[in-house]
């Protein structure tokens, strides 16, 4: 399990630049650019998520 967040973290993280490369900060809430700035924000509800069971996973450890 620690190896899956950690490899999902790296995807999200990854997947979180290649949108912001992709968003047109001239426009940034037209065509393609708002798909992309959707990506990124649900790009960090991953990673957010991913860490919160990192740790729920180590307090569950520490408690057995």
């Amino acid at each position: 399990m620690k190896i899956f967040t950690y490899v999902a973290i790296a995807i999200a993280l990854g997947l979180i630049i290649f949108n912001l490369i992709q968003i047109d900060y001239s426009n940034p809430f037209e065509g393609q650019s708002t798909v992309a700035l959707i990506g990124v924000v649900a790009g960090i509800c991953a990673v957010l998520l991913l860490v919160l069971l990192r740790y729920s996973k180590i307090i569950v450890d520490k408690t057995k």
